[in-house]
C-alpha cells in the first residue's frame, strides 16, 4: 500500500520509501525525501520562480537516469506551472514554489536543475555561473585555485561571487547579476574564461575539446546560455553516494589544498546550515546583485 502524507494541507502518495537509491551507502528514498524536506528553507528560494529540469533516476545513478523539462504526467493541478520559451517553441514546465511541491517533486527521485533567469523575466539574465570540471589527474584542487584568481577577477568588475561543489568533481562559482540578457552574460562569461586561460595556461582550458582536458580545469561559461540549466543548490547528485552541490565558504575552498577534497553528503548538511546559514543567501539580495560589463 502506498503511503498517504499531508504536506502543508496537500495529500502526496509517496512510494517505495525503503528502497535504497544510493548503493554505496544504503541511502533509502525515504532519506531522500527527508533530507529535501529538512533543507526546504534554504533549498526553496533558489528554486522560486525558476521553470526546473528533473535529472530524474527513480532506480538509482546506476539504472536509468534521464532528463524531464515538460510538466511531467500526473502532475498534481496545484503544483505551480509555467509556459517559457523555447527555440522549438513554447512549452510547460514545473515551477517548485512550496514545501508541498518539494516533497512531490523528490518523490520522483530526481536531481534540481535551474537556468539563470526568473519565469517573469526569462530574456534577462539575474545570475552568473562558471562550472569548474576538473580532467584527471586534476581534482577540486585545481578548481579551487581557479575559483580564487575568477573571484578576484569578478570582483575587479564590482560582481561578488560565491561558491558550492557540483555534488560531483568540481566546483561551481555563482554570482547575481543585472542590467543584461543571458547572451550577453554568457559572452562575458566567455571572456573571463578565455582570460584565465591566458593567465594560467597550464592549468586552465576554456574550450570542451576532450583532448584537451587532461590535468586542467574546463571553466564551463556556456551554462549561461538561456537554453541552459545549473545543478540548484543543496540539491542531491544522481552519484553512488548521496552527495550534495553545497554552498561553501571561500576560507574552505582557500584551505582545499590542504585538505584534498571539497565533498559533501546529505547527512552533512543541515549540521552546516546551522553553523553558517545558507551562504549563498546574498545572490537572493537583488541589491547586492553586479553590473555585467557590456561589449
Amino acid at each position: 500500500m502506498t503511503p498517504i502524507t499531508e504536506v502543508e494541507g496537500r495529500r502526496l502518495a509517496l512510494s517505495n520509501l525503503e528502497k535504497v537509491l544510493y548503493p554505496a551507502t544504503g541511502f533509502t528514498k525515504g532519506e531522500v525525501l527527508h533530507y529535501y524536506a529538512t533543507v526546504a528553507d534554504v533549498l526553496l528560494p533558489h528554486l522560486r520562480d525558476r521553470p526546473l529540469s528533473f535529472l530524474r533516476y527513480p532506480d538509482g545513478p546506476d539504472g536509468q537516469v534521464f532528463f524531464a523539462k515538460n510538466v511531467p504526467p500526473g502532475t498534481p493541478e496545484w503544483v505551480t506551472t509555467a509556459e517559457v520559451p523555447r527555440s522549438e517553441g513554447p512549452a510547460r514546465m514545473v515551477v517548485v514554489q512550496d514545501l508541498a511541491s518539494l516533497v512531490w517533486a523528490a518523490n520522483l527521485v530526481t536531481e534540481f536543475h535551474t537556468p539563470q533567469w526568473v519565469i517573469q523575466e526569462p530574456t534577462v539574465a539575474d545570475r552568473l555561473v562558471f562550472d569548474l570540471d576538473p580532467g584527471p589527474p586534476a581534482t577540486v584542487v585545481e578548481c579551487c585555485e581557479v575559483a580564487v584568481w575568477l573571484r578576484e577577477r569578478l570582483a575587479a568588475d564590482g560582481i561578488e561571487a560565491y561558491a558550492k561543489t557540483s555534488g560531483a568533481k568540481g566546483l561551481h562559482l555563482l554570482a547575481a547579476v543585472r542590467g543584461a540578457s543571458s547572451e550577453q552574460v554568457s559572452e562575458y562569461a566567455k571572456r573571463l574564461a578565455v582570460e584565465a586561460e591566458r593567465q594560467m595556461p597550464r592549468l586552465v582550458l576554456h574550450r570542451m575539446t576532450r583532448s584537451l582536458r587532461p590535468g586542467k580545469v574546463f571553466v564551463d561559461w556556456s551554462q549561461n546560455a538561456a537554453r541552459k540549466t545549473t545543478a540548484a543548490p543543496y540539491t542531491l547528485r544522481a552519484r553512488a553516494a548521496p552527495t550534495v552541490s553545497a554552498p561553501v565558504t571561500w576560507e574552505e575552498v582557500e584551505g582545499c589544498r590542504a585538505v584534498e577534497t571539497l565533498t559533501f553528503l546529505a547527512s552533512d548538511v543541515a549540521p552546516r546550515v546551522q553553523d553558517y546559514g545558507d551562504l549563498l543567501a546574498p545572490l537572493l539580495d537583488g541589491g547586492r546583485a553586479g553590473v555585467v560589463p557590456v561589449q
